[in-house]
């Protein structure tokens, strides 16, 4: 099941709108110290915290976490976004900017302190905090932003594709740096340029301790020189990641990080098998697991620790993002790319009965791109949301304007028969006939699939939907494969179907070029998984990104996914409006969590004594 954490690192980092009133998001010289994409910022100049932290928590203690595959890289440029997050180097760097968790789609300085672009939007110059310092002790420089910022661009295929617009980053003061683009208007490009990982430019234009040079374009396992609150203390790969806190860190009174990375030490453990990764934290070898699985959550925590109160389970709301997740066809390859294949597909997917089956009845399913926020399309397309659809009628598929979208209903027998009698005779009019038992084409090539997933607890569900596809007389085979293996295969694009996500933020922009749009398609890498090519989608993802107003952004949203519906790209899924979770219960959080945040762990708790000596402190 592809849930890269590019998919739960996106959905921080995506921007949006901008609709704020200059005089007052403002100093005279045009400087701000936040930038909003709706209304005004929060905090004002001079807050000393965010309200969801407690600026008085005390440091100190270990937390040890857990994932799944393993890191051979700390070089997050050449490492993409799925290993930045699993080896943990994402501690021991910074950004110019960091979102509240408490606001849509505002940033606030960290490394940098100001900001300021013009009315049109056509560049952003960034002032950089004089205190920012290495942890060699050297200051960070508009040179070292320059440096990451080129090192990204010309070696990452995804940050040269979402940074295409900007044409040139140079040092234009002391502390400053200025990003220009290639167009104005583009109203979330000032914020976005504030999201990747500063790197020092000395250290990576200098020797290793036995004299060889350095080379950002490659992978290393060398402990890295960074800025962040964390250095790491110690490695084994592909297992053992554990960084420290620095105690002295040069931001640790900067207002958005009051309050956060308060243990001393953190520990990065890593699993092949996730059976394996459950029973490791039932035995306490790691402190805190977000739980993916119904199954797991109905029934893999009946243990003698949860009874007697020394495991928590608790949900937090997500509240900050809409998703797609979704079985995922290759339009690259030919029989899906007609839709009737696609469509057929759906209607043999009896999702009621797996849902109540398989997932203990906890799940919705998925019916817009932007499931779980106010930009979803329903009913027929209104208003502006008609008029930016009807711009583009002869591009359109013309359901848009009479039909919703709605996904098959099964859950009992009559409804699948009818189901899968639809599901055949869209297939024999896409000119796939039954013969001998075999869905073939005129060739006589049979009409087979490989499902294709990576984690294990995932080949149920495949499982369960293949006998659905065996009785149109599709040939349907399941793979499971490594982690690795998998992401090298998706890079790739080989394979037929398998399971992605894409988390959408409440103000989509320039991201959805990556996820849908046509120069992407083809790209290694790329978040467009599917190969859509469309021209109307294109147009519609201008509109998005170009949006002037609110209300443009919302009915441009709105039309860009009901085109992507009406052409059955995708079969949805299931989502779960809340992050599960376990604990060993030895943490203490803030009083007021994150209104977007979700559990926020571990990066605003901390380490409780006083806990930790009732339930024993572990591993």
């Amino acid at each position: 099941m592809r849930r890269t954490l590019s998919a739960v690192l996106v959905s921080a980092l995506v921007a949006g709108f901008v609709h704020a009133s200059p005089a007052r998001a403002q100093d005279a010289a045009g400087w701000r110290h936040a930038q909003t994409l709706m209304g005004e910022p929060k905090y004002k100049p001079g807050f000393t915290h965010f309200d969801y932290v407690n600026p008085n928590a005390p440091k100190g203690g270990v937390v040890r976490m857990a994932g799944l595959g393993g890191f051979d890289n700390f070089n997050p440029v050449v490492t993409g976004v799925k290993g930045q997050l699993e080896s943990g180097v994402s501690l021991v760097y910074e950004t110019l900017t960091v979102t509240s968790q408490d606001e849509v789609s505002t940033v606030y300085g960290l490394l940098a302190e100001a900001m300021k672009f013009p009315d049109d939007y056509s560049s952003v110059t960034y002032r950089l905090r004089a205190e920012a310092r290495w942890h060699d002790g050297r200051p960070v420089t508009p040179e070292d932003v320059v440096f990451s910022f080129d090192a990204f661009k010309r070696l990452s295929p995804r940050y040269a594709f979402y940074y295409q617009h900007v044409v040139k980053a140079e040092k234009t003061g002391e502390r400053e740096v200025t990003f220009t683009f290639d167009q104005p208007g583009n109203r979330e490009l000032p914020q976005i340029v504030g999201q990747f990982f500063v790197m020092p430019k000395h250290w990576w234009e200098g020797t290793t301790p036995d004299g060889r040079r350095r080379d950002i374009s490659q992978t290393t396992l060398e402990a890295p020189l960074g800025s962040g609150p964390y250095r790491l203390k110690s490695a084994s790969a592909p297992r053992t990641a554990v960084y420290e806190r620095v105690p002295d860190h040069w931001g640790r009174a900067v207002p958005a990080r009051v309050g956060h990375h308060n243990f001393d030490e953190q520990r990065n453990e890593y699993f092949r098998d996730t059976t394996v990764l459950v029973e490791a934290f039932k035995g306490d070898q790691y402190d805190f697991r977000r739980e993916n699985s119904a199954k797991n959550w109905a029934t893999a925590y009946d243990f003698p620790a949860v009874k007697e109160g020394r495991v928590l389970r608790e949900e937090f709301p997500q509240r900050a993002m809409g998703v797609m997740q979704a079985f995922v066809f290759n339009l690259r390859r030919e029989p899906f790319k007609d839709q009737r294949v696609r469509r057929a597909f759906n209607l043999a997917f009896d999702y009621e009965e797996m849902n109540k089956t398989v997932f203990y009845g906890s799940y919705k399913r998925i019916a817009s791109f932007f499931e779980g926020t106010e930009l979803a399309s329903s009913g027929l397309p209104e208003g502006l949301e008609k008029e930016i659809l009807e711009s583009l009628k002869d591009k359109v598929p013309p359901s848009v304007f009479t039909a919703p979208y709605r996904n098959p209903q099964a859950g009992s027998p009559e409804a699948v028969r009818n189901n899968l009698r639809e599901a055949d005779r869209l297939l024999r009019e896409a000119g796939w006939q039954v013969r001998d038992g075999k869905r073939v084409n005129a060739a006589g090539r049979p009409l087979t699939i490989e499902l294709l997933a990576y984690d294990s607890t995932f080949e149920r569900v495949l499982l369960f939907l293949k006998p659905s596809l065996e009785r149109l007389g599709i040939g349907v085979t399941v793979r499971i494969v490594d982690a690795a293996q998998y992401e090298n295969r998706m890079r790739d694009f080989d394979f037929d179907v398998t399971t992605d996500l894409w988390a959408q933020s409440l103000s989509p922009g320039n991201e959805q070029r990556e996820y849908w749009g046509s120069a992407a398609a083809d790209r290694p890498g790329s978040r467009n998984t599917a190969g859509i090519k469309d021209p109307a989608v294109d147009a519609l993802i201008d509109r998005v990104v170009f949006a002037k107003t609110r209300e443009e952004l919302s009915a441009a949203v709105k039309a860009l996914d009901r085109v992507l519906l009406a052409h059955d790209y995708v079969v949805p899924q299931w989502t779960y409006d809340k992050e599960r979770t376990a604990r060993w219960d030895r943490f203490g959080k803030p009083a007021t969590m994150p209104l977007y945040g979700a559990s926020s762990f571990p990066t605003i708790w901390w380490y409780d004594e006083d806990k930790a000596k009732r339930i024993g402190r572990g591993g």
